[in-house]
């Protein structure tokens, strides 16, 4: 079982903030903008090392209702790569009152999906800064190809997570932003964070797990083997990924 860490406190949230901002709702045609930028996006990483993908969750209890579907969905997004090479993960969560836990990097899969049923959310507020704070930590001992976030609200400064999430992009490392639910706060926040660090954001409906399901094997391939791999993945008939290249033509 990996191992997890405790890791250190940040201020409290401030909730609610920027109630006065209306983005426009969540759409379809937003999961295909994220595929579309995701298959253009360059691959960095050196050939023959392995991708690193740091997999953050928010685990408060407003995700409690999806949670166990939930946990299935992202287990078997680390299964599309292993015939690319695989992945090194790393899970990373909050919840309740200043929790936030990561475990080491690991390569099996069914040992990471271990650790992610083990898991019971709990009330509190969200803690998306102090994840933040721990993936810049992460690529700045070694590089991490891709964050991916799954979440469905925000209770913190907005400002204050875009200043993290540009020190992200300065180091190249895209976070991908898995928005369940509708709530234009977070909405607002999410796309500029994606924005900012180059990678991109999609909403999803917690009562549609084959989206969810699509979009984070999508990413999980991008990770282990940059657009090539993404390009081969849909030369095998992956609905999501012939869309997007059709979309590039």
């Amino acid at each position: 079982m990996p191992h997890l860490s405790g890791m250190t406190k940040n201020k409290a949230p401030v909730k609610n903030q920027g109630r006065n901002v209306k983005p426009d709702p969540a759409s379809r045609n937003e999961v295909d903008a994220f595929l579309q930028k995701l298959a253009a996006m360059p691959n960095a990483r050196p050939a023959g090392s392995r991708g690193r993908l740091l997999f953050a969750l928010d685990a408060t209890m407003s995700r409690q209702p999806t949670w166990d579907r939930a946990c299935q969905i992202q287990g078997d997004m680390f299964l599309e790569t292993q015939a690319i090479g695989g992945l090194d993960v790393q899970l990373a969560f909050f919840r309740g009152h200043s929790e936030l836990k990561a475990s080491s990097w690991v390569s099996d899969s069914a040992a990471l999906l271990r650790l992610m049923t083990s898991v019971r959310c709990q009330g509190g507020y969200t803690q998306i800064g102090r994840m933040l704070d721990h993936a810049l930590r992460e690529t700045r001992k070694k590089k991490v190809d891709a964050v991916v976030y799954v979440g469905d609200a925000c209770e913190e400064e907005a400002d204050h997570l875009c200043h993290l999430a540009g020190e992200l992009g300065i180091l190249k490392t895209p976070l991908f932003l898995f928005h369940e639910g509708r709530d234009p706060i977070a909405a607002l926040a999410f796309r500029e964070m994606a924005r900012l660090t180059g990678g991109a954001y999609a909403p999803f409906d917690g009562s549609s797990p084959a989206q969810l399901r699509d979009l984070l094997r999508a990413v999980a391939v991008y990770a282990a083997g940059g657009r090539r791999a993404l390009e081969d993945y849909s030369g095998q008939g992956k609905a999501e990924a012939v869309r997007l290249l059709v979309q590039l033509k």
